[in-house]
């Protein structure tokens, strides 16, 4: 679909704020739990890259920065598309003319690189087998929250977030689209040495993106000059991206995407949570946070 059939397109009211359906006790839109089955039996390719966050850790930034590496540094490549045309999010079904995620991967040549913020446990099963290589990226959990609030508001394709004191106990109990971030990240932490996982942390590559770029090179048996590796940095900065339409979902239309509410790329800063989150809302967001942490070796930063 061109921009231009882009910015007029109307959705029905039925897509906008969609209807929800628990998969395997995980919240889907109804759509994803539909086509369930379809999903599950995604065929990977041995080739493939996945993608794999909890929903607003990072996604749009690890896909730029694999995006440039995979491309050598080549801006003009890197803007040939949007984001979710050149990494398809294999379990985002969306109706006729969207294109659902399925349908562009199962179109797309080899090597893929895919993106999707599904749990450890509801991947489809061909991953594992293919022994696919997977980038999973963790933000902390007060900044995750914040931000996807702000992104359920302008957003019409996720359900209406309510008010920020309803959202932060919606978010607690795990009542969200793909579930507990708590189960998210952990569930993915225990999967790392089992399988070809590089795990990395939002705020490190906020500290030092030199450096978790890096750790991706390596993981992708690539090799950049420190020239192209400068190049990717500047182009991924936050600030960059920001003002890039090729990532910055501006070339949705309003009725999907409402940057006047909050725009898509909003703060991208560590520790913007402390703006929200009342004193004791953030006493009793620790207290159930280090029970639902318990037994975990899993640690967050919730600042820089």
């Amino acid at each position: 679909m061109s921009l231009e059939e882009m910015k007029d397109l109307h959705l029905e009211e039925k897509y906008l704020q969609p209807e929800t359906k628990e998969v395997n006790g995980i919240l889907m839109t109804k759509m994803i739990s539909d086509n369930w089955d379809k999903i599950w039996n995604f065929q990977a390719k041995p080739d493939d890259l996945l993608i794999a966050t909890y929903a607003k850790a990072g996604t749009t930034w690890t896909q730029e920065i694999v995006d440039m590496i995979q491309n050598d540094g080549d801006l003009q490549k890197c803007q040939r598309a949007n984001t979710f045309d050149r990494h398809p999010f294999i379990e985002w079904a969306l109706p006729p003319p969207l294109s659902s995620g399925l349908d562009l991967a199962n179109k797309m040549p080899s090597p893929r690189t895919l993106k999707t913020h599904l749990p450890v446990q509801m991947l489809p099963p061909s991953f594992w087998k293919e022994n696919a290589k997977i980038i999973y990226v963790a933000r902390n959990a007060k900044d995750c929250l914040v931000s996807y609030y702000h992104f359920s508001r302008m957003n019409k394709m996720v359900p209406d977030p309510g008010s920020w004191e309803e959202y932060v106990e919606t978010f607690k109990a795990g009542k969200v689209l793909w579930g507990s971030w708590y189960d998210h990240v952990k569930g993915w932490w225990h999967a790392k040495d089992q399988h070809r996982i590089l795990y990395l942390f939002y705020e490190d590559m906020k500290e030092d993106p030199r450096r978790e770029i890096r750790k991706i090179l390596k993981f992708l048996e690539k090799e950049v000059s420190e020239e192209v590796l400068d190049k990717i940095i500047h182009h991924t900065s936050f600030e960059v991206m920001k003002e890039n339409p090729m990532a910055n979902y501006t070339t949705l239309p309003t009725s999907i995407m409402d940057h006047s509410i909050s725009p898509f790329m909003r703060r991208g800063m560590p520790g913007d949570w402390k703006n929200y989150f009342t004193v004791a809302q953030n006493e009793d967001f620790d207290k159930d946070y280090e029970r639902k942490m318990a037994g975990s070796t899993l640690t967050f930063r919730t600042a820089l």
